[in-house]
C-alpha cells in the first residue's frame, strides 16, 4: 500500500434522521440553533446504539416527540464531509413539541413548506420519505446540492 494518504481506509461518520409524518401529512422539522436552517431532526449515530434507537433518541432530544420507526427511506452521502445519513420514515407516538440546545424552533410543516424552507439536500430527504414506494432512495451530494 505504501505511505500515500490515498491508500488509507476512508473513515465515514454515520448520521440518522427521522422524517416524522403526522396523520394530516405534516412533517416534523427543526430550525437549527447553529445555522438557522430547517431540517428533519437527526444527528450522529452513537457507537453503542442500534440504528433505530439512534433515530428515536435524536428525534426525541431535538423535538420532545417520541416516535415509532417505520422504514428506511433513503441513504445520502455527503462527499465533502464523508457523512453517510440514513433517513427513516417515522410516526409520532407521544410527547409535546419543545426546543433544545440544538433547535430554536420546532414545527409541523406541509410538503410545500418543506420545499420552501429547507435546503435542497434536506428537502429531498423529506420528499423521498413521503413517497409511497418502499424502495429507499440512494443519493450523493456535496453538502449543498445533489450530485
Amino acid at each position: 500500500m505504501g505511505d500515500s494518504v490515498g491508500a488509507a481506509t476512508p473513515l465515514h461518520s454515520v448520521s440518522v434522521a427521522g422524517v416524522v409524518v403526522r396523520e394530516d401529512g405534516r412533517v416534523l422539522a427543526i430550525r437549527r440553533a447553529d445555522n438557522g436552517m430547517w431540517e428533519p431532526p437527526g444527528g450522529v449515530l452513537e457507537l453503542a446504539e442500534s440504528v433505530e434507537d439512534g433515530v428515536r433518541r435524536e428525534v426525541y432530544e431535538e423535538t420532545g416527540i417520541k416516535v415509532g420507526v417505520e422504514r428506511l427511506t433513503g441513504v445520502y452521502k455527503n462527499v465533502s464531509r464523508g457523512i453517510v445519513a440514513l433517513v427513516f420514515r417515522c410516526r409520532p407516538e407521544n410527547g409535546a413539541e419543545r426546543t433544545s440546545d440544538e433547535s430554536v424552533e420546532v414545527d409541523w410543516l406541509t410538503p410545500d413548506e418543506v420545499s420552501d424552507r429547507m435546503a435542497e439536500v434536506y428537502a429531498v430527504r423529506v420528499l423521498d420519505a413521503l413517497r409511497d414506494d418502499t424502495a429507499p432512495s440512494i443519493r450523493t451530494h456535496d453538502g449543498r446540492h445533489l450530485l
